[in-house]
């Protein structure tokens, strides 16, 4: 994505939250996986929204002076959207996904009261040194579909969590080609360290869940 991207190179989604203020992202026409708004990512923001995170009324806020590390970030709106509700995030991706993330931290900035964000560059599977002490939670959304970044992303998740860290894992399921191999690569290599829990529609936001699509609660073994 070169820097100097033209506007008409950007389209907008824009995904409410529960307060009524829209989070805007802009996605590219032109590009790789991480430049569009996967669904994957919508569900996951949405979750991170739930009464069981975040309900003003009763005045719970699990998200508030929280650090958080998005993996695999794309365009950024699972972390901006823990950004807006209070938490420290670090969205991460590669170099070239870089500009678009900055883009969309600097269009929604305004959301962002209490929390901060920040985009870095992270290669899965190095070193990780910049994002230590471990975060209270690593969130990634549809981050499992490629088979040679099986190895890394699991190594990364180890790099990355302590004892207390939550690592969300939205997915969606998919069936064809290499997908379901992959998925089982992921799981199979994820278990030897980590414990999976997954989290029934019903403490998902009740409108944006899809049977095809998988969230995971990931943490450490004692």
């Amino acid at each position: 994505m070169a820097a100097d991207a033209e506007e008409g190179d950007y389209f907008v989604r824009e995904i409410e939250k529960n307060d009524g203020f829209s989070l805007k992202v802009k996605q590219c026409y032109l590009g790789d996986v991480g430049c569009v708004v996967w669904d994957a990512a919508i569900v996951l923001a949405k979750y991170l929204e739930t009464k069981q995170f975040y309900d003003p009324s009763s005045g719970v806020n699990v998200w508030a002076g929280r650090t958080v590390v998005e993996l695999g970030a794309g365009t950024g709106v699972v972390g901006l959207m823990a950004a807006t509700l209070g938490a420290d995030v670090t969205v991460t991706d590669l170099e070239d996904l870089q500009t678009l993330l900055r883009l969309n931290i600097q269009e929604n900035q305004a959301l962002i009261k209490s929390g901060s964000v920040t985009a870095k560059v992270l290669k899965w599977g190095e070193d990780v040194s910049d994002f230590q002490p471990p975060p209270h939670y690593v969130l990634m959304a549809d981050c499992i579909y490629y088979e040679q970044s099986i190895v890394p992303l699991v190594e990364s998740l180890k790099l990355l969590s302590g004892p207390e860290t939550c690592i969300i894992c939205c997915y969606e399921q998919r069936t064809e080609g290499v997908n379901p191999k992959v998925e089982n690569q992921f799981f199979e290599l994820l278990q030897r360290n980590f414990n999976c829990e997954e989290i029934p529609s019903e403490k998902q936001d009740p409108e944006f869940s899809s049977p095809d699509i998988h969230i995971l609660h990931i943490r450490r073994k004692a």
